[in-house]
């Protein structure tokens, strides 16, 4: 799509459309699965107090699961579009550069040492450990000179994923928790419920509203730090908060759903294609966008082989990482 016909739609328009997409696709992540529903047991769960197995069944377990893979998918395609917005990297994902390890080899170590704590300190640990991998990621970069180039950090990240990922098994092998760390990492959403939501949705929402405070120091950002220090901005604290941000949203995600890559890459650059590269319109385009995704992703995997599930970190994988070397053959310009 070029300049010129994305500036002849108005950006509410996009957004209202984007909207429509994301209220249809939770729609039919409601509808669909192990024991399929109607509209009507849908629209009773969600208006009324009827208590029966159908709506007991939504209440508990597909709406809470739904809300999660909203949220999820909104916080990692806002975290991505934050890292590549910041590194101007178009591969930077918070799976692929450190952040999901990290917060995996937390979790692990985690369940390992303190096996009674409650979920807000798995997820404070989750935290801790996507920042982890952050500062190793960023270390070893800077550690050759030549600065932050896209390969170098992608390389950098993927060593130090696998590294992370070691550990993380090491340490379920070690303490026989090999089970229960693979149920956490694994990548889904099942069992999802309403109390990791209460700590885990109002971290996800104040990193996205955050972002969107500092979506226009970001564009400038985006595109030259001389600039940006030419108009007078303080980059290195906006610069620290968004990496606060990222590590929030990143690890936030972890907690509750595991590893999950290739959302944070591939949406953005979608989204970059249909309103250019303003994140004033890149970062709720992003959330609503990602949000829609995850929902497709869970339902296809709740639904292709039902009643088994396919992992929905399966399905992501399958669309991204197709999409990730089609980044990389292009120079990360094909949808730029």
């Amino acid at each position: 799509m070029t300049n010129e016909n994305r500036r002849s739609i108005p950006f509410i328009y996009k957004m209202a459309a984007s909207l429509l997409v994301f209220i249809g696709m939770f729609i039919l992540a409601c509808l669909f699965g192990a024991a399929e529903t109607t509209i009507k047991d849908v629209w009773l769960a969600l208006t009324t107090n009827v208590k029966n197995e159908t709506t007991l069944m939504l209440r508990e377990i597909r709406f809470p699961r739904e809300v999660a893979a909203i949220f999820v998918g909104a916080g990692l395609a806002v975290s991505g579009a934050i890292m590549q917005g910041l590194t101007r990297n178009p591969l930077a994902d918070p799976g692929l550069l450190g952040l999901s390890a990290g917060a995996n080899a937390a979790l692990a170590i985690m369940i390992a040492f303190l096996p009674s704590a409650n979920y807000l300190l798995i997820t404070l640990a989750c935290f801790l450990g996507a920042a982890a991998g952050t500062v190793m990621v960023f270390g070893i970069g800077a550690m050759t000179k030549g600065g932050f180039s896209p390969l170098r950090i992608v390389l950098a990240g993927a060593a130090v994923s696998g590294f992370l990922y070691a550990v993380a098994e090491g340490v379920g092998i070690y303490f026989k928790l090999s089970k229960n760390v693979s149920m956490w990492t694994s990548g889904g959403l099942i069992g999802t419920s309403w109390g990791q939501l209460d700590v885990v949705v109002p971290v996800i929402t104040v990193g996205i509203l955050i972002s969107l405070l500092l979506a226009r120091h970001l564009t400038i950002l985006s595109l030259s730090e001389e600039v940006a220090v030419g108009l007078g901005q303080k980059i290195t604290q906006i610069k620290t908060i968004l990496f606060i941000v990222i590590i929030l949203l990143a690890g936030a995600s972890v907690a509750l759903v595991g590893n999950m890559a290739f959302i944070g890459l591939m949406v953005p650059h979608v989204v970059r294609a249909m309103v250019g590269t303003d994140y004033r319109l890149i970062l709720p385009m992003s959330a609503i966008s990602g949000a829609a995704f995850m929902l497709l992703a869970d339902t296809l995997g709740r639904t292709l082989h039902s009643p088994f599930e396919t992992p929905v970190a399966a399905i992501v994988a399958v669309m991204g990482l197709p999409f990730f070397l089609i980044i990389v053959r292009k120079g990360g310009s094909v949808f730029s």
